[in-house]
């Protein structure tokens, strides 16, 4: 089974189903919008250009028509009324002018374009005659050359600013509504997820899926995961009371033969090898007993070192094991303290058993640290150790990494408690190899 998450390298990094969702529907609306200023554009903003350019050289042309059939004082009172009536103010070119050539950057190409197609290539188009901005278009008449001074307003339909910031809006809008989306179909997803996680640790009383969710998909869904964890919890109820029961059943013939045993018996030694056959069945029930406890954990602000010396003082006057510490002092966890005491308890045995080294002596390295949330534990004894490929299928019930364990006097139970003891108080355990041999447990607890 994969180390529970704080205990293993960190997972590479990733976008989240949300992200990854809005990802792709905003680009999708933003390439929407795009598609859609690029549509307008060919079949609106430049055909407009392209007729207020058609009405700038009429307007050129019917000037310089009516300038050219003019005499001097009519051409006056002409030009007057011009600017009067129509904002045209047309002057005299003279040839000192000053003036800048209209910017391509001004996005009034096809204005230009349109112009001098249809004024002729001598025809000067300006942004700016002496110093004086605006839209200005260089005619002449014969022998004299004009200025002609339109207003801006007659090409406000090629200015793209208006229209720029209606796209700037309609981006916003729709990345917002890309959220919006994304977690509306996200939310069923993060709620299974959720609903998941409590199952694998064991809350199979926790509040279930919505059942009338408006989607059939989702509906179909949530039932099918309802019923799933109701037939789960069924069978967690229904194998806790097995197993409770057939250890408390086997405790009254246990203790008859005991009583049996030391009465009938005569012969020390197999009355000894008799009591020790008993008593290895009553630790065996006991670890039932244990696997078979209820879910329910109630936590508490426990210090780390006096639960630990407690637990090593157990095997204090065991010769074979030496014990080496590293504990920083103050260390409080959020645990049960009897379940606590279970877990060390348990571990320890397993590395007493199975972790001695060749010399006959249990070496274990007992070792904690602490972040900001959790408090980490290590167990690890320098014993064989084993295998890799068995490391995940340890903590199953009743599994021997080493056949020729079953001889041994435990019950492959240890280690499957001290994960659901573990799981129970929100933390995580996971197993590894020693980096001189050896079997390392690793605890993580919720730091008080």
């Amino acid at each position: 089974m994969p180390a529970p998450e704080g205990l293993q390298s960190p997972p590479r990094r990733s976008l989240s189903l949300f992200w990854r969702t809005f990802f792709f529907l905003a680009v999708l609306l933003l390439g929407s919008l795009v598609a859609w200023l690029l549509v307008f554009h060919t079949l609106e903003t430049r055909p407009q250009a392209v007729q207020n350019a058609q009405q700038l050289a009429s307007l050129v042309n019917l000037s310089r028509a009516s300038l050219r059939y003019s005499d001097a004082i009519a051409r006056l009172s002409l030009i007057k009324a011009m600017a009067e009536e129509e904002g045209l103010n047309i002057h005299l070119r003279q040839p000192s002018d000053r003036y800048v050539l209209l910017s391509a950057t001004r996005g009034e190409e096809p204005v230009v374009a349109e112009l001098l197609k249809r004024l002729g290539p001598g025809t000067v188009v300006a942004e700016s005659v002496n110093g004086d901005t605006g839209f200005w278009v260089g005619f002449a008449i014969e022998n004299d050359a004009y200025w002609l001074q339109a207003d801006d307003t007659r090409l406000q339909a090629t200015h793209k600013r208006t229209w720029l910031i209606w796209l700037l809006t309609a981006g916003l809008l729709s990345l917002l509504g890309a959220a919006v989306i994304a977690r509306i179909l996200n939310q069923p997803l993060k709620q299974l997820s959720l609903a998941t996680a409590r199952l694998r640790h064991g809350q199979f009383d926790a509040k279930l899926l919505d059942e009338k969710a408006a989607t059939s998909e989702i509906r179909e869904v949530n039932i099918g995961f309802n019923r799933m964890a109701e037939q789960l919890s069924k069978i967690e109820h229904d194998r806790t009371i097995m197993l409770a029961g057939i250890s408390h059943d086997l405790r009254t013939p246990l203790a008859r033969m005991r009583l049996e045993t030391e009465i009938s018996v005569h012969d020390e030694t197999a009355r000894a090898h008799m009591a020790a056959d008993i008593e290895q069945l009553d630790a065996i029930i006991n670890k039932f007993l244990d696997y078979a406890r209820p879910q329910g954990t109630h936590l508490e602000r426990v210090p780390l070192g006096p639960s630990v010396e407690r637990a090593l003082y157990a095997v204090s006057d065991d010769p074979g094991m030496a014990c080496k510490l590293d504990l920083p002092p103050g260390l409080v966890v959020l645990a049960d303290p009897v379940e606590l005491m279970r877990v060390l308890s348990n571990l320890l045995e397993n590395a007493r058993r199975y972790g001695r080294s060749p010399d006959g002596v249990t070496y274990i390295d007992l070792k904690a640290s602490a972040t900001k949330a959790w408090v980490l534990m290590s167990l690890c004894d320098h014993g064989p150790g084993v295998a890799a490929e068995q490391l995940d299928q340890l903590t199953r019930p009743f599994f021997r990494a080493d056949p020729s364990r079953n001889t041994s006097a435990g019950s492959g139970l240890g280690l499957a408690i001290v994960e659901a003891t573990v799981l129970r108080m929100g933390g995580g355990f996971s197993l590894s190899a020693g980096e001189s041999g050896g079997l390392c447990a690793q605890i993580r607890l919720r730091r008080a």
